[in-house]
């Protein structure tokens, strides 16, 4: 590719992703051959459907792919084509470290994290202190969803920036609640609360309008200034 060329991102399998319970279903959206990270995009709840095609996967995938970076996205086991069965968070943990693995032996750069709803507890969990990864971003981060409890006790520990991206009016995401988990997040960290949004950053009765170009906006003005992308 000459400097002429614009960059054109290619999406692709991977075929030799493995976790603790079998395949992972993963697919590769490729970067620049000068990509200064890659990352990697967790989906939310199989029970509600979530997999790796879910639209704010999906949107969050556009954001750094949008710096040239190489992003991959995967189903946790049981989901799609992933082996094994649902292990409530736990055993997802090490689906997630799996990835980490294969990016790191494949890619060979630093990891950026993102994930959505389910995918965002269970990757911050993996994630931190894993200093492979240098930046994490919760989006529509879960208090307490469809009978679900999330904590955010580990994130004392968890180094490197940090962003917080949440609907205003996220049922599962109630703003008393979440400042007070995600407060006990070391610096530097950024919430941002986005007006009008519900749990999946749809818009609500009145204020109407999808808002995952503001979710995918935040998340690249908060790449260029911890990051130095462009």
């Amino acid at each position: 590719m000459t400097p002429s060329e614009p960059f054109v991102s290619r999406i692709r399998s991977i075929d030799d992703l493995r976790g603790p319970a079998g395949r992972l279903e993963a697919v590769l959206n490729t970067g620049r051959p000068d990509a200064l990270y890659a990352a990697i995009v967790c989906h939310p709840h199989p029970a509600g459907g979530g997999t790796m095609h879910n639209k704010v996967v999906y949107h969050a995938m556009k954001a750094f792919s949008s710096f040239g970076l190489p992003v991959v996205r995967f189903n946790f086991r049981g989901v799609g084509l992933s082996e094994g069965e649902h292990d409530a968070g736990r055993g997802e943990q090490d689906d997630v470290r799996a990835v980490l693995d294969w990016i790191d032996q494949n890619l060979g750069l630093p990891i950026l994290f993102a994930g959505f709803s389910f995918g965002s507890n269970v990757g911050l969990r993996a994630c931190c202190g894993d200093a492979r990864v240098k930046g994490l971003i919760g989006l529509g981060v879960p208090v307490h969803a469809e009978g679900r409890d999330y904590t955010y006790d580990f994130l004392p520990a968890c180094v490197g920036p940090k962003l917080f991206i949440i609907g205003d009016h996220d049922p599962y995401a109630p703003k008393e609640q979440v400042e007070a988990a995600l407060g006990t997040a070391t610096e530097p960290k950024e919430l941002h609360w986005v007006a009008g949004a519900d749990h999946f950053f749809q818009g609500t009765t009145d204020s109407p309008g999808a808002k995952l170009d503001q979710v995918k906006e935040l998340m690249r003005s908060w790449l260029r200034t911890n990051f130095g992308l462009s």
